[in-house]
């Protein structure tokens, strides 16, 4: 930051803290606080600015000095409540405090954090009830799920080298588990969804719910539901299938976090394809859409043991995958495709986005090899009816996914290839990139 600003820059940095005091201030308005309110969290958050304003002139210890004071300040109107207050927290205290820091922030870094994180503390102030709500209803598995996933976060992940090994140099520690933090944080987010939406939520959810834990292990629960109860067939067939309509969500959402350069290449075939399954899942909703459904528990996703069972299967696919293309081209990552898709998508998927990005292969191929897969997971489920569930079940879900699998092949053979030059393809590189580590 220059030791000088212009007028305007300095009213524009008062205006944007006079506005985001304004903010808090009224959410803590809203809550009748006693200590602050709408009119002095503005004039907090001005004090920072204020400090941070002189400190460009006369050095950090303004800031400082001025942090100190308000804290005085807050301690001195805390004691001197005449009521003791309803709520003895010290949200807004702190609240407080961070907002001068917010104010003298605006000075130093750039605006748009600041909004953003003042935002954030508006939210967070805003929804104590339905917090305490949630904490509230969390049991011990579900405190377990949380403190699982920080360990294979927080823990397991910073600790891990972040270079490569192995065949062909496939093999990056970090990287495989940091891929299996974002498939297991998906998995979570829908165990914590279903525990807090429960039976209530519908079939329409019990499908979406199962396609985001999983859909194998949702089409192994519900099949072997219709061995007992056949008359639930019809609505264990509609959550089979909007969960499997909900993987190919899943893998177009990875393809955008994990390589968004690659997503508008990738975008057309497979969406084409989630587009044939949801007009399959809506056709199904429509004949099934009255009978109500028991959804299954699922069990916790942040299990280390499967954490570590998929980091396995990644590892293997991605070393198959390197194998395969330096030994027998195409025909080669096709065969993985399809004995990858049997048990999981998300490993073929990863492993192939990441080949991509390490110019190992072209993305023409690489979509091809997740549909590939998807399809090949689609006839495993078919199985699975057909082994674990009732006849009716797979009377009812025959149909349904041999129009997915036609679709899908239809998909392969009339999508016109890469053109060359395509900027979505790599470019091809020396020799030696075959043994360059791929970078996420």
């Amino acid at each position: 930051m220059d030791p000088e600003l212009s007028i305007s820059e300095t009213f524009t940095r008062l205006g944007i803290a006079l506005g985001l005091g304004l903010l808090v201030g009224l959410q803590r308005e809203r809550t009748d606080s006693r200590l602050a309110g709408i009119r002095t969290f503005p004039l907090i958050t001005l004090l920072g600015t204020v400090a941070g304003l002189l400190a460009l002139s006369f050095g950090g210890w303004v800031v400082a000095a001025g942090l100190l004071s308000l804290a005085a300040i807050v301690i001195t109107g805390t004691l001197g409540q005449k009521q003791p207050p309803k709520d003895p927290g010290v949200t807004t205290e702190v609240a407080m405090l961070l907002m001068f820091g917010v104010g003298a922030y605006i000075v130093a870094g750039p605006a748009l954090v600041a909004v953003v994180l003042v935002g954030s503390i508006a939210v967070l102030l805003h929804l104590k009830p339905q917090m305490h709500a949630l904490v509230q209803k969390m049991g011990d598995k579900d405190f377990k799920a949380i403190m699982q996933f920080v360990v294979i976060t927080l823990v397991i992940l910073p600790v891990l080298p972040n270079q490569a090994y192995g065949p062909y140099l496939s093999l990056n520690p970090y990287k495989i588990w940091l891929l299996v933090v974002l498939t297991v944080g998906i998995s979570l987010g829908g165990y914590v969804a279903y525990q807090f939406l429960g039976a209530r939520g519908g079939s329409v959810v019990g499908g979406v719910l199962g396609g985001l834990v999983s859909s194998t292990a949702t089409t192994v629960s519900y099949a072997r539901r219709t061995r007992a109860a056949p008359q639930n067939s019809a609505m264990s067939a509609l959550v089979i299938m909007i969960a499997s309509t909900v993987v190919f969500a899943r893998v177009l959402a990875m393809i955008g976090i994990v390589a968004p350069g690659l997503f508008p290449t990738m975008a057309g075939p497979l969406g084409a394809m989630l587009g044939v399954t949801v007009l399959i899942a809506g056709s199904l909703w429509l004949l099934t859409r009255r009978e109500p459904v028991v959804l299954a528990n699922p069990e916790n996703p942040s299990e280390i043991k499967p954490a570590l069972i998929f980091g396995l299967l990644f590892a293997l696919v991605l070393v198959g995958v390197a194998v395969a293309r330096a030994r027998f081209g195409s025909e080669g990552l096709y065969t993985v495709s399809i004995l990858s898709g049997l048990s999981d998508m998300d490993a073929i998927t990863l492993s192939t986005l990441e080949m991509v990005k390490g110019t190992k292969l072209e993305a023409g191929m690489a979509w091809r090899m997740i549909l590939l897969a998807s399809l090949s997971n689609v006839a495993f489920k078919g199985l699975v009816v057909a082994v674990a569930g009732h006849r009716k079940l797979l009377a009812r879900l025959a149909l349904p996914f041999g129009i997915a699998l036609v679709g899908g092949a239809l998909i392969l053979w009339l999508w016109p290839q890469e053109a060359p030059g395509n900027p979505s393809t790599p470019t091809p590189q020396p020799t030696n990139a075959s043994v360059a580590p791929p970078s996420l």
